[in-house]
Formats: C-alpha cells, structure tokens, sequence
C-alpha cells in the first residue's frame, strides 16, 4: 500500500512540472545563486542532489503565496540560504529546501525518503510540526511540536539547526503577519528559539532573533533605543576607531603582531536587557561599546589581557574567564571592562581565532561540510550537551506538556551559576538553585539521599541558595528520603519531579 501511495504522489508532483516555470522568475533566490553559495565553502558538495531538491519543492509550492503575496517557494529557498550561511552539510540544504513540503503539499514522508533517502527524511520528519492531532489550545499544540522537535534533535542536532533557519527567515519577513500574530511569534522566538541558538552557541543567529523579535513585542523601546543609538553614531564611531588604533598600536609593539582588533555597538536586545534589570535610562548605560582581540593561542590570549589592564584600568568584579572554564555552549573567551579614554567604561574581549569560530557558529561549527558522513557525529556532538539530555528526560518524565514548556523556560533558558564538584567538575544550574538541585543534578539517588551540604568547606543548609565558584559536597544518608518540603527549596524541575 506504501509503495502504490508513493506513486500516486509521484504521478501527482509530475502533474506540477509544468506550472513552477513562472513563479522561478519570481523567486529572488535563484538555483544558481544557491549553488554558487555552497561551492564558495564546500566545493565537494552533492549539487545534483541539492539541484533536484531545489526542483522537487519548487513543484510541490507551486500555486501556494506567503502573505506578503510572493510566491511560498521563496521561503524553503530562504531557508536553505540561511542553512549556507552556518555552512552546514548537503543533508541539511536539502532539509531547508524540503522542510514544508510534507507539512503544506501532497508529499510524505515516504515520498521524501524514496526521492533523497532516509537521512534526508528523518531530518525533515523532525522538523515537521505534528498533524492528525486536535489539541485543546495554541499553547498545547506548541509544547508537543516542541516536545517533538527535541526528540529528533537528540537523535540528530542539525534538526534544530533547520529550525532555527526556518524560525530567522519566518521573522525577518513578520512585518508581512497581522500584528496579534507577530507578538505571537516575537514572544515565542524570545522565549525559546533565541535561548536554543545561545545554548548551541550560534552568536550572530541568536542577536538577529533578539533583536528583531524586540522590535516587534516593543516597537516604541525599539524606536526609541534606535534614535538614541542614532543620535550618538559619529561621535561613536570616532571614539571606537580611536581605541581600536590604541589597542592595535600596543598589542604590536609589545610582540603581539598578529593581533586582530575590531569593535562595534552593543545590540539593542542586550541594551534593552541592561535597561531592564538594572532600571537605567538610556544615557545611563555605560558600556555600550564592546571591543574584540582575536589572536593565535591561548597563552596570547592572558598576555594580550594583561597588556589591556596596563594600558586601562579595570573595572573590579567585571572580568571573567571563559577560556579556564568555558560556558555549557562551548564558548570560550576572556572578558574584562576597563576605563577607556575620557572614562567611558568599555568591554574588551579576548579569544582566539579557533575560538571565535566557535563563539559566531557554535555547534554549527561542528557540523561544517568536511566533505565526510556526518550520521553518528551528530549524535556525539549531542552527547556533549547536557542540557540537550536534561531537555529530553524532561520530554520523557513530564507528561502535561504545558508542564513541560514551562520547565524549559523556567529551568533552561535562565541565568545560570557555575559549581564544581569535590572532583573538580563544572556544573550548570539554574540562578536561586540549592543543593538539593545540584545533588539531583549529579545523580537522582544522590538527591533522594541528601540531608545536608558543604559549599568551600563550610557546613550548609539544603535550602542554601548556590553562587557562581562555589565547590560543593552532598553529605547523604541511607536512612534519609525525600521529604515534601524539599519541593519549596528546590528550583529545578529535575528536582521538584523525583
């Protein structure tokens, strides 16, 4: 029966052959433009499989509009550019060109798998939203799509990598979406597809998201933080080139040749934030400007540090080093704000250029087309995210799934703290954690077992509320059990659930 459907389909989308040839006129991202994307990083690429995609869902959108009027073929093309941009491998192209095609046209996942295999179909399925369900609300319906892009994450990462992909272009063309709608979109980009690209690390991805899902839940702060960032931008601009010369000139002559330095406003999203949570005025803002050392190897990066605290002095409590403990999304940098010229307060940072790589992609550049199979890569790259597992034992213990949504805001898109085991090893937690959570973090019988705490070898309470640095041990006992008042102490889900 599977096979005769197959060719039903097939029969179908020959159907549609010819009515795409109009709306390829129409479509501002052409095949060639996109082929010629990939060759510029991968050369090796399968662009007769990449070329029939591009062909196969040109047919399937034929007819279908966005709102905006342009043909709906415009948007998987967007897609697939935008998957370019994180150079990402033929599979994940592919994806980007097919991922609305099961969703939105006659195609199945069977027909996919037939036409580009079962690596292809099984990347598509995960980012496929769920049909043939009624739920009972929007929020409902959102938490399972969720709940079911994390399980096909956890089995392949480049699943997300789509969706985030598929989420940019959906907000870079928003204006075109009645307004109920937009603060709609904007809201949930904020709460959870902004945090996902963060937590794999994908910098650039993650301020655009911000930035313009800002500009649509707040559009009055958004015109008002751009007049203000406006108003200011030559007298910035002067100011950031006479501090870039400075550094340069110094980092040079002190052996540092290679040193690369650039700087640049900070975004909008992280001056909303700043506004926000310390209740300042725009003018009261200080370190808007952030500067970027990029050199050879780590030992350049302390000695490239040192020089800036010679040259500036440093702002106490405000530098932090990523390199010597490196943040649960791979990013590693050092950090430090200084008094600049004329006592602006400036933030400096310092990386590698391997390192910068990883702070702009994140996860994404591990999945940059080296031109070999990339099938149980993916599964090792999500074994080195914890959090990816915390999300899917939430996936496999929560069953409400507006309960589950919930935890995934509360507990995983937070400010975190940092503690070390006895051993030494690091661990993330959300910010008002107490040992209670970290004991579950470790192990759930470490948790049911807990009576107590030492935080740098002093004795504490299980209610004591975890800061960044601490070094903690669960004391535990074999009589003790879980006790009902534990769930007022506890901050994390994984805790309050066992």
């Amino acid at each position: 029966a599977g096979a005769v459907e197959v060719r039903e389909q097939q029969v179908e989308v020959a159907a549609q052959v010819g009515k795409s040839e109009k709306s390829r006129k129409e479509v501002d991202i052409t095949l060639d433009g996109l082929l010629e994307k990939i060759r510029e990083y991968c050369p090796t690429a399968d662009f007769a499989k990449i070329t029939k995609a591009y062909d196969f869902a040109e047919r399937m959108h034929s007819g279908q509009l966005r709102r905006s009027g342009e043909p709906y073929f415009i948007h998987p093309c967007s897609v697939a550019s935008i998957i370019c941009d994180m150079k990402l491998d033929t599979a994940s192209i592919i994806t980007g060109l097919l991922h609305d095609t099961v969703e939105d046209t006659v195609a199945s996942i069977e027909l996919i798998e037939e036409e580009f295999g079962a690596e292809v179909a099984q990347l598509v399925d995960g980012v496929t939203k769920i049909g043939k369900i009624t739920f009972n609300s929007k929020e409902e319906a959102q938490a399972e799509n969720f709940r079911k892009m994390v399980v096909a994450m956890a089995r392949d990462i480049r699943v997300i990598l789509v969706k985030l992909a598929d989420r940019t272009h959906n907000i870079r063309t928003l204006k075109h979406v009645p307004a109920h709608k937009q603060k709609e979109v904007a809201r949930e980009t904020l709460e959870l597809y902004a945090p996902l690209a963060h937590r794999l690390g994908i910098f650039w991805l993650k301020t655009e998201l911000e930035d313009t899902s800002l500009r649509f839940l707040h559009p009055e702060v958004y015109a008002q933080l751009k007049m203000h960032v406006n108003a200011k931008k030559q007298e910035r601009q002067n100011y950031t080139e006479e501090v870039m010369d400075l550094l340069r000139q110094t980092l040079i002559s002190q052996g540092l040749q290679t040193a690369n330095v650039t700087g640049r406003a900070k975004h909008f999203y992280s001056i909303f934030q700043k506004m926000q949570s310390r209740g300042l005025g725009f003018d009261e803002v200080q370190d808007l400007i952030a500067f970027r050392i990029l050199i050879d190897d780590n030992a350049q990066c302390y000695q490239a540090l040192g020089i800036v605290h010679t040259m500036f002095k440093p702002v106490p409590g405000r530098f932090k080093d990523y390199i010597a403990l490196p943040k649960p999304n791979m990013y590693r940098s050092l950090h430090t704000t200084v008094i600049g010229p004329a006592g602006q307060r400036v933030e400096v940072q310092i990386r590698t250029r391997e390192m910068h790589q990883v702070a702009e992609e994140g996860i994404a550049a591990h999945w940059m087309y080296k031109g070999e199979s990339h099938a149980e890569m993916g599964v090792e790259e999500a074994r080195r995210f914890a959090w990816l597992r915390q999300l899917v034992e939430w996936v496999q213990q929560l069953n409400d799934p507006q309960e589950f949504l919930h935890s995934v805001k509360e507990d995983l898109f937070e400010k975190e703290v940092f503690v070390f085991s006895p051993k030494g090893d690091l661990y993330a937690l959300p910010k008002g954690s107490s040992i209670i959570d970290f004991a579950y973090r470790v192990h759930s019988e470490l948790g049911n077992h807990c009576m107590g705490g030492r935080v740098n070898g002093r004795m504490v309470q299980l209610k004591y509320q975890l800061a960044n640095g601490d070094t903690v041990e669960v004391i535990t006992s074999p009589n003790q059990v879980p006790r009902r008042e534990w769930l007022r102490m506890a901050r994390t889900s994984q805790a309050q659930t066992r």
